[in-house]
């Protein structure tokens, strides 16, 4: 059993060396690179100001924010969740930056760039010279976008966990074959769309008869070898 984390930030702004903190962090949990039921969430008070453009991104103003934790509050909760597994993002460099720098500001050891895993970097891979947002790979490979009105961490980690299944040819660890004992979950089935439920395979006893009387007329077959 392999586990990761899949994560993203928003923030009140684009550098955290000019005093921009977090304000969202969410991260599930994969099994395998597939979901699990496991996730974590939290709106943080940046202890600043929002700037209007940044709203404008994810739709979060300071007000949204009264009352909330600051990072302090919540980072040994993050630490927790995310334990030493390696850690996925879209742009993954975007957000090991705003995390390092709050963990910085509580001299706490930074997240260590060896565990990070930058599905922008895959999708360039494989899609190189076409656009790999995470709206376009979402297009790309048909993802229902239409709770997307604006960036929102937790929808936007649900998301990203389908664009990487499907970057890692995932999917076809999830077709339901057998029993899951390892705690996953289809993707589909997390994210609801209600399009990708996957159905196990069953074979006849047709199919099972005819394979059987194809094994017989081999010179040692492997099938039956002990």
């Amino acid at each position: 059993m392999t586990r990761s984390v899949l994560f993203d930030t928003e923030t009140t702004g684009l550098d955290p060396l000019t005093g921009d903190r977090v304000i969202e962090f969410a991260a599930i949990e994969l099994i395998n690179d597939l979901p699990t039921d496991r996730h974590f969430h939290r709106l943080i008070h940046p202890e600043r100001d929002i700037p209007e453009g940044a709203s404008r991104v994810h739709g979060i103003l300071i007000g949204d924010l009264e009352g909330k934790p600051k990072f302090a509050e919540v980072a040994q909760d993050i630490l927790d969740f995310i334990g030493d597994d390696p850690l996925i993002a879209h742009n993954a460099p975007f957000d090991f930056g705003f995390m390092n720098a709050e963990f910085a500001r509580m001299k706490l050891p930074a997240l260590d760039r060896s565990r990070m895993v930058d599905t922008l970097v895959l999708a360039k891979e494989r899609f190189p010279g076409m656009p790999n947002s995470l709206d376009a790979l979402c297009r790309r490979f048909d993802i229902d976008l239409t709770q997307r009105t604006t960036h929102n961490a937790l929808l936007d980690c649900k998301l990203l966990a389908e664009v990487y299944v499907e970057l890692t040819g995932g999917r076809q660890r999830g077709l339901g074959l057998a029993d899951d004992d390892q705690g996953a979950m289809p993707v589909a089935q997390y994210v609801s769309t209600g399009t990708r439920t996957p159905r196990p395979v069953v074979v006849s006893e047709a199919a099972l008869a005819a394979h059987a009387a194809f094994v017989a007329k081999l010179k040692e077959p492997v099938w039956l070898a002990e």
